[in-house]
């Protein structure tokens, strides 16, 4: 009986050989696809973040500017000296680039910066910044002002 099972196998396979070879030739080529992708995944994240950090980049090397001097002091009158134009300019788009990273960052577009939070929580603290924020928020992504508060709330 078991002789006769074998043969009906054999028979089968001899008459499906090809079908065989070419199921495991197509499953073969998917997984070698996938493989493909996922590393060309791993490449685009990779440049993505050096266009994130080019961005960065440019954007803090503007903090040289002398009309920008105020934003990382921790002291500053801003009832006798409000924000000016280009430190307004300045901080919104830091913090839009901010927004844009965190959402790269949550597509999975690149590798998840791990410090983000206390970069922002950092930076908020300091007067001029903060009081940006608070003149900004409400024409900010609901998501983006979420994060933003979760950030301010948690300690280190």
């Amino acid at each position: 009986m078991a002789y006769n099972g074998g043969m009906q196998v054999l028979n089968w396979f001899t008459q499906h050989w090809f079908d065989c070879i070419e199921t495991l030739g197509v499953v073969g080529s998917l997984l070698f696809t996938a493989r493909i992708a996922h590393k060309d995944e791993r490449a685009q994240q990779i440049s993505n973040m050096f266009t994130v950090n080019e961005a960065y980049n440019s954007i803090w090397s503007r903090l040289g500017e002398p009309a920008l001097a105020r934003i990382r002091k921790k002291e500053v009158n801003l009832q006798d000296h409000p924000v000016t134009d280009q430190e307004w300019a300045f901080v919104t788009m830091l913090l839009l680039h901010l927004d844009t990273v965190r959402r790269a960052s949550q597509a999975g577009l690149f590798i998840t910066l791990e410090r983000l939070p206390s970069d922002v929580r950092n930076f908020l603290s300091l007067p001029l910044p903060w009081a940006v924020w608070q003149n900004i928020r409400t024409f900010q992504n609901e998501e983006f002002v979420e994060f933003i508060e979760t950030v301010m709330k948690t300690q280190e």
